[in-house]
Order: structure tokens, then C-alpha cells, then sequence
């Protein structure tokens, strides 16, 4: 689907952006981390957007945003002692958990699995659109599968103009590392994933 991406700062686009993700599109928009793109965690629709918008994979599971550690428990089926204490300790932040998904969650997000990842992102602005939305947004960065994580609005137009509507714009994001990735579905974390956060278990 082709668009004429806009860009436009995050508080000036913020209803733009919910306009557009309540009718099932994708935006782009700044994280604490890397720039990333979105939909509507819930519509499974929005989700497959966002798959080809990226040309992922569909193997590969889509994490969720969150807007409060509060709303892990509309996510997932069991909250481990340990994901508890790591939310506690990193969140808001860049620590993405994985934990086991509720079964009403879009199979689209979960790439065949029954996990999802989860995140609440240390970006005000951004936990608030997803508060407005009343759902997760599901994200991933962006950028094209396999292509260099984007640290600007401008970044993400280079590689995805014309495949989504609005770019949120709030400046250069604090550096290009991702999220890190820890599953805390067994008895020990496995960390799947360094990025920003190092974590002491």
C-alpha cells in the first residue's frame, strides 16, 4: 500500500497518529531506544500490515508496548516471580521480557509460539499515545527487515517512505542499540537479546 508519509513532531501528530492506528494503519514514532514502527496490538489486522510494511518475516513474533507494568496481565497467562522483579527493577525502560501470551492475543504477534515479548518504554510521550489508544501498540524498529536500526524520523523515511502514513517526529533517539531481550518463561532467564540494559540477575 503506498502513502504519502508525513512527517510531523510527536506532539504536534499525536492525533493523527491514534486516528491512524484505531483505523488499522502503521506509524512511525521515536522510543527511549531505537525509532520503531506500529500498529494496534489487538487488530490482527494492523498486525499483518505491519509484517509487510517491514517484509519480516512472519515467523517472527512482534513485541508489545505497553503502557504501564500494570497491564502485563491483560498480556500474558502467568507472571513469573522473576518477570515481576525484573519489570520492577527496569521498567519503564529497555528491557523487553518474554513471557507466556494470553490465547486471545492476535496468533499474528506471536510467530507460531505461544510467548509474546513485552516492553514499557522509558518515553513519556509514547506511553501516553498507547494509554490514549486503550491497547498495546505492537512495534518493532523502524527500519526494513535486517536493514540498520534508525535513530532519526529521517532515517525511518529513507527506508520506509511510502509505506506508511505519518512519522512521528521527536528528534534523534539517544543511541542506535535495541532493546535487550530476556525469556523468563522457565525456572532461569535466557537472555536472547543484548542491547541498551545490562541486567544483574
Amino acid at each position: 500500500m503506498q502513502h504519502e508519509t508525513v512527517l510531523q513532531a510527536f506532539d504536534q501528530g499525536s492525533d493523527l497518529a491514534l486516528q491512524i492506528l484505531r483505523q488499522g494503519g502503521v506509524i512511525g514514532f521515536p522510543t527511549d531506544t531505537v525509532y520503531g514502527v506500529g500498529a494496534a496490538g489487538y487488530d490482527a489486522r494492523a498486525v499483518a500490515q505491519l509484517f509487510d510494511v517491514k517484509e519480516r518475516p512472519r515467523s517472527q513474533a512482534i513485541p508489545l508496548l505497553l503502557a504501564d507494568p500494570r497491564d502485563l496481565g491483560a498480556v500474558t497467562t502467568a507472571l513469573p516471580p522473576l518477570a515481576l522483579e525484573l519489570a520492577r527493577r527496569y521498567w519503564p525502560g529497555g528491557l523487553t521480557l518474554v513471557v507466556p501470551a494470553q490465547p486471545q492475543l492476535p496468533p499474528e504477534l506471536l510467530g507460531g509460539g505461544t510467548t509474546v515479548a513485552v516492553r514499557v518504554p522509558d518515553h513519556p510521550a509514547l506511553r501516553q499515545l498507547i494509554r490514549d489508544l486503550g491497547q498495546p501498540l505492537a512495534a518493532t524498529s523502524g527500519n526494513l527487515h535486517g536493514a540498520a536500526n534508525p535513530i532519526t524520523a529521517q532515517q525511518v523515511l529513507a527506508q520506509l517512505g511510502g509505506r506508511l502514513p505519518l512519522i512521528l517526529d521527536g528528534g534523534a533517539t539517544p543511541g542506535d542499540l535495541p532493546s535487550t531481550v530476556v525469556d523468563v518463561t522457565g525456572s532461569v532467564p535466557r537472555l536472547l537479546r543484548q542491547g541498551v540494559v545490562t541486567l544483574e540477575l
